[in-house]
């Protein structure tokens, strides 16, 4: 099949790609939804959603993750946090994967992650799933027609679902592989439905690529003051601590949801979509997010719906609690059309405290900021998980482990040398439990932390009287209109201050018991605040 002046299986012919079925070249929503019907990879779903199931991967396979160990990346790779996989098994399962190919239909897209054309990284996408190729082409940022004409991509991704991987040949541990080849420029996934390999390859590269530049990549969600792009804020926070809620202000632009970069220029969203998670959704309490599910082209991943009328369970979890939707960025109403903001003016590091020990907000030094980056605390409560009774830390480094290719420090460093060059404010938001920790407390209240938020953006709080914490040694706020004064010493929000000590204790402990793998690394101004 031949698209406009360009030949696709030419161009996949060069990359070693030959004797396929059907090639279908950036195509766009409405065809992309025709061959997923046309296959039976989904069912359309109210206002023409795509309404599909993942298979037996409803989440991404991080141990199925390789890195392939080339003399190029060979010093620069953080092997203890990513699988090597040796060249020669590659170049098995890259020509065995190839020849799997032969005969099928396949759907490309050539796309681009990065809003600011000056560190973007061009990427062309093979899928043999019509729907992947959909959802990659919303989390991805499209070029024009006239840009496809002359487009070279830097990178290449290969998913063939289909394609099952043999462990003793392909040196990996599965019938499922992701493998990341820096030297060939090629990524290839097999043996996982799960369309989020296609995205978070796309942020593992950025990871690895652009810290050469100067430009901080950062697993995060950011957004400005209306009208004025210099005034951006960004929040870093693992699952559950309410990143793409908080960031979802409605007097603020959204510049994305996930993931960024910031450069000497300033910052900028990598994609051109959002990939939010759908479980417990209400119009009341996320609208924006909630009006996507029954937009044209979302895809609707993992959720169960009526079979007559189509209607989405938002609190049906027996698939999964991972349901999530896919959506192009402009489906949310405040949204930046540039996807482009200044230098972070506020940077907010959330984290879901069930030990009921940390404030609200507290106010961190650019060293304190390298400090909580590495950490990367948030925590499991029970009932979460099988067998977790109690609070359990989570910690993972630079609030997105399983996506940094480099070591933390390096990431670490970057932060910090950025916030202190530009002035950025740093605070740490604690949006788990006061009074106590999970079990004998309560959730911190949304509209304190929202006060709170507010105060920190608009600069406010920074003209507050603060305390040093003797626990963490960070800045925290005495008092702040609209909040319980109460709150913000969480040792007295405890019936007993004893128990709040020995809690503190216990958690400091495992903060600095974490942070010992990173001393032998860090800068001095950070070793100066570790906690411990």
């Amino acid at each position: 099949m031949e698209t406009g002046r360009v030949n696709p299986k030419q161009r996949l012919q060069d990359q070693g790609i030959t004797e396929l079925g059907h090639v279908y070249y950036n195509l766009l929503e409405p065809a992309l939804i025709e061959e997923a019907l046309k296959r039976k990879e989904g069912k359309l779903g109210q206002g023409g959603t795509l309404l599909v199931d993942t298979g037996k991967h409803t989440g991404r396979s991080p141990k199925d993750k390789f890195v392939v160990r080339t003399p190029s990346v060979e010093d620069t790779i953080w092997w203890e946090n990513n699988l090597p996989m040796d060249p020669a098994a590659f170049d098995q399962l890259h020509a065995d994967m190839v020849a799997h190919m032969k005969g099928r239909d396949y759907f490309v897209q050539d796309l681009y992650g990065g809003a600011d054309p000056q560190y973007r990284l061009d990427v062309r996408v093979i899928n043999e799933l019509a729907w992947h190729n959909l959802f990659i082409r919303h989390m991805l940022r499209r070029p024009s027609r006239d840009e496809l004409d002359d487009y070279t991509p830097e990178f290449t991704i290969i998913n063939c679902p289909s394609f099952l991987a043999d462990p003793e040949k392909h040196g990996c541990r599965s019938e499922t592989v992701i493998a990341l080849n820096f030297e060939k420029k090629l990524i290839l996934v097999g043996g996982t439905e799960y369309a989020g390999e296609n995205k978070k390859s796309v942020f593992t590269l950025l990871n690895y690529i652009l810290p050469d530049k100067g430009v901080m990549p950062m697993h995060c969600s950011a957004n400005h003051a209306e009208g004025n792009p210099v005034d951006t804020a960004i929040f870093f926070g693992l699952s559950g601590t309410g990143k793409t809620t908080l960031s979802a202000d409605p007097h603020r632009i959204l510049i994305g949801d996930d993931e960024h970069g910031w450069s000497p220029r300033g910052t900028f969203n990598f994609e051109g979509g959002c990939y939010a998670k759908t479980i417990n959704l209400s119009a009341e309490a996320e609208p924006e997010i909630y009006g996507t599910t029954s937009m044209f082209s979302t895809v609707i991943e993992n959720m169960v719906f009526d079979d007559e009328t189509l209607d989405l369970d938002f609190d049906d979890d027996s698939l999964t609690a991972n349901m999530r939707c896919a959506y192009p960025l402009h489906y949310i109403s405040n949204a930046s059309h540039t996807s482009l903001g200044g230098h972070p003016k506020s940077i907010i590091m959330l984290t879901c405290d069930a030990f009921g020990v940390l404030p609200p907000i507290a106010r961190l030094s650019p060293a304190q900021a390298e400090y909580h980056f590495l950490s990367g605390f948030t925590s499991k409560v029970a009932g979460t998980e099988k067998g977790v009774t109690e609070p359990e830390p989570t910690f993972s480094t630079c609030f997105g482990a399983p996506f940094m290719p480099r070591r933390p420090e390096v990431y670490g460093s970057l932060l910090r040398e950025k916030i202190a060059k530009h002035g950025a404010t740093c605070w740490l938001v604690n949006t788990g439990w006061t009074g106590g920790a999970y079990g004998t407390g309560s959730r911190m209240p949304i509209k304190a932390t929202r006060a709170l938020l507010t105060a920190a953006l608009d600069g406010s709080l920074a003209d507050s009287q603060f305390r040093k914490d003797l626990n963490f040694g960070f800045d925290v706020p005495v008092s702040v209109p609209g909040v319980a004064a109460i709150l913000l010493d969480p040792r007295r929000t405890w019936d007993d201050p004893e128990a709040y000590d020995a809690q503190a204790e216990k958690l400091a402990g495992m903060f600095a018991e974490n942070f010992a793998q990173y001393e032998a690394y860090i800068h001095e101004d950070v070793k100066a605040v570790a906690i411990g």
